[in-house]
């Protein structure tokens, strides 16, 4: 048996063992960003209470709520919807979005993230 017929096809992240990258919502731990016939990234973010409204040119994001208060909302162009955990919320480009109030969620970017497609107002 070869090397490569030994190692194994699938990968195993544990985001508490990732670094915390600073980005306009919080705190994000990207997952998969090295993994090249991945097409996307996954990043368990902390939502900070200061977040910025912001939006991507070409990147799409799904949001999952792992976790949030009750009077969390997301802001999806200028219209504020209440979340819940267990919520998935899509989100195109060109959709302004900023999470308000604390939470935790998981982000799927499809294509992988780039820090070059956040824009602000």
């Amino acid at each position: 048996m070869s090397q490569t017929d030994s190692m194994p096809r699938y990968q195993i992240v544990d985001f508490s063992e990732l670094e915390g990258v600073a980005c306009p919502c919080g705190t994000a731990r990207r997952a998969f960003a090295d993994v090249a016939d991945f097409p996307a990234t996954v990043h368990q973010t902390d939502i900070s209470l200061d977040a910025r409204a912001h939006y991507h040119r070409r990147l799409t994001e799904v949001y999952y709520i792992l976790e949030c208060g009750p009077d969390a909302q997301l802001e999806l162009d200028d219209q504020r919807l209440p979340i819940a955990p267990g919520r998935a919320i899509l989100i195109p480009p060109g959709v302004r979005h900023r999470a308000i109030g604390q939470m935790k969620v998981l982000v799927v970017v499809v294509p992988k993230f780039d820090p070059a497609d956040e824009w602000f107002d």
